[in-house]
């Protein structure tokens, strides 16, 4: 399934410091009896988000930030635990495009790449930062370009770069998934089989 291209993004950011926020955390297990990627939003977090009587947790960040912020700041080890995809589901269709933390287990990060949601890990000492900055100053937000492989908080200008698998940033640029990587270079892959095929 195709996703919406990523380039530049920025955008105010929802602050979650916590460590090791697993992925039954992220879309609890009872949520997961559907094969269709939509809906999963409206349950991202809820454990977190709600009391057990149902009411909102008024104390939890996504019942306290105004709305509409596309990164996520979350603490290190961020998407641990098991291996659902659902995960990365819910953050993406909750609104997140970017997830920003200082680790992120690997089978999340995979999967978080696989549907349109970047995973840009930054040092401790920049994530730190990170949460100073935006928890002292509201109006601070943080510009991703996926272009340059570059953070940025803008109230303070600092920046940091971050790795990304080469293909999985073109694709993310171009908005690709698997299949239409391949269809993209389809010419490029039948050529190659001619010369094959002629070479023997």
């Amino acid at each position: 399934m195709s996703s919406k291209k990523i380039t530049v993004i920025e955008s105010a950011a929802v602050l979650m410091p916590a460590e090791n926020i697993d992925t039954d955390q992220i879309i609890p297990a009872r949520f997961l009896k559907t094969t269709s990627r939509e809906g999963f939003g409206a349950n991202l977090f809820h454990d977190l988000r709600y009391n057990p009587s149902g009411e909102p947790n008024n104390e939890f960040v996504l019942n306290t930030h105004e709305g509409g912020c596309k990164i996520l700041v979350a603490g290190h080890n961020f998407g641990c635990g098991s291996s659902r995809e659902h995960a990365a589901w819910a953050l993406s269709d909750y609104g997140f495009i970017a997830i920003v933390s200082s680790f992120f287990a690997d089978i999340f990060r995979n999967n978080a790449l696989n549907n349109g949601l970047l995973p840009v890990q930054v040092s401790e000492q920049f994530l730190e930062r990170i949460f100073k900055e935006c928890s002292l100053d509201k109006t601070s937000t943080l510009k991703i370009d996926l272009m340059k492989k570059e953070i940025e908080i803008t109230t303070t200008k600092e920046k940091q770069s971050f790795q990304i698998n080469s293909y999985k940033q073109e694709c993310l640029i171009k908005g690709f998934d698997d299949i239409d990587y391949l269809l993209d270079n389809l010419d490029a892959i039948e050529k190659y089989e001619q010369y094959r095929v002629s070479a023997y």
